[in-house]
């Protein structure tokens, strides 16, 4: 099973910064206003290093220039290494979309051991190919997990065991960020509960929910290590910092990611092909309302400028895809036409402005995947289409680092 290990954690010095100014959302969330606004907030925000500045003259490398930052971090003090291999029980508290009361998603950052020929770490999604270059330098100069993969658990009661430690003691650091989401760290390092948290995550498979493209680079990373040293026993490098939280409606909201479709001739009819797998019926004008009616109306949405729908698959459909999801079923669907761009976007609203923008002629509105649908696409070892779920919140980079130097 998979090998989850307590590490001697990097983090912040709360002599030295407010943690707040210095947490940032994953590089990949991140575009160039929202670094620059990061930066502003702090010499020390977490995103100097995830996500490295590309804006420097040309004989400054960035992957170089984010290491040497970071090792100043820790020369004086602004970062602190912890003197004991812990675990790290972290829990982010937020208001949920159509609740009252706050809800939270609670898990334990450990290092995940790395093999490329296991079968106890799967992927839940097929996955977009990107070059693994940008990750893969920052790995080689940092030699550091700036942010941990999120997995989720099949082993029941790993949530309940967190309970017992944040229910009980108090967190060693916490943070609000941008959105209102609170954000706080727990540090476990004593023997007995130590054992019981490898034993729990190591019992059953983990599934990648969120870094399938850090996991892939970072065996990369490991294998040109072990060339590179032809040294054998363990070594930081192979482990990879991951975020794990249990598989159960209680730890976790899964959104939809929508689809844009662009590209597509001037006279096709959209419409018309969409009727061969879909009864269509007008729906709300307003995006929101359109989304929020999807579950009661068993169906998906279609947005368009001359008008909005309700996209109720045909049994023809539904006996040809075997996984009810509906990324699976509108993929069937647009088999049916001519070449497109497709692109993902999430909120409806979002969807919306693009289609009235002119950026794309079609919304494609999705429900999102059940925790009951990801866990039995798990159990039988398949993969999700592409982009098929959004889990909410983010984790934040900066609660803990994790170093593969030492």
């Amino acid at each position: 099973m998979a090998e989850f290990h307590p590490f001697k954690g990097i983090r912040y010095n709360s002599n030295k910064v407010n943690l707040t100014d210095v947490i940032a959302p994953p590089y990949d969330v991140v575009n160039a206003e929202d670094r620059k606004r990061l930066c502003e907030k702090s010499p020390y925000n977490a995103i100097r290093i995830e996500l490295p500045d590309k804006t420097l003259p040309p004989e400054i490398d960035p992957y170089t220039q984010a290491a040497e930052e970071f090792f100043f971090w820790r020369k004086n003090e602004i970062i602190v290494r912890d003197d004991l291999p812990s675990f790290y029980i972290y829990r982010m508290t937020f208001a949920a979309d159509s609740q009252v009361a706050k809800s939270s998603t609670t898990g334990i950052i450990g290092a995940l051991g790395l093999d490329a020929n296991a079968k106890d770490v799967l992927p839940h999604e097929q996955t977009m190919p990107k070059p693994k270059g940008d990750r893969l330098d920052l790995l080689r100069t940092a030699e550091t997990n700036t942010s941990p993969i999120w997995t989720l658990s099949l082993a029941e009661g790993l949530a309940k065991f967190c309970r017992t430690i944040t229910d009980n003691d108090s967190p060693v650091s916490s943070a609000k960020d941008e959105d209102g989401i609170l954000h706080e760290l727990w540090v476990v390092n004593d023997k007995a509960r130590v054992d019981t948290i490898r034993d729990l995550v190591s019992s059953t498979p983990l599934i990648i929910a969120d870094g399938h493209h850090r996991y892939e680079t970072a065996l990369h990373y490991q294998a040109e290590r072990r060339q590179a040293t032809q040294t054998t026993g363990s070594h930081p490098y192979d482990c990879l910092m991951a975020f794990v939280v249990e598989l159960t409606d209680e730890e976790l909201v899964v959104n939809a990611i929508h689809r844009l479709v662009a590209g597509l001739p001037a006279d096709f009819n959209a419409i018309s092909a969409f009727s061969a797998d879909f009864d269509l019926t007008p729906a709300p004008e307003s995006p929101t309302n359109l989304e929020r009616q999807l579950v009661s109306q068993d169906s998906l949405g279609l947005i368009t400028k001359a008008g909005n729908y309700f996209l109720k698959p045909h049994a023809d459909l539904l006996q040809k895809d075997s996984t009810g999801l509906d990324s699976a079923r509108l993929d069937l669907a647009l088999e049916r036409f001519p070449a497109h761009h497709l692109t993902y976007q999430h909120g409806a609203m979002n969807i919306d402005r693009e289609i009235e923008n002119g950026n794309a002629q079609l919304g494609i509105l999705l429900r999102p995947a059940t925790v009951s649908q990801i866990a039995d696409t798990a159990h039988s070892f398949k993969r999700m289409p592409p982009k098929t779920t959004f889990f909410h919140p983010k984790p934040r980079t900066g609660l803990v680092f994790r170093s593969l130097e030492d």
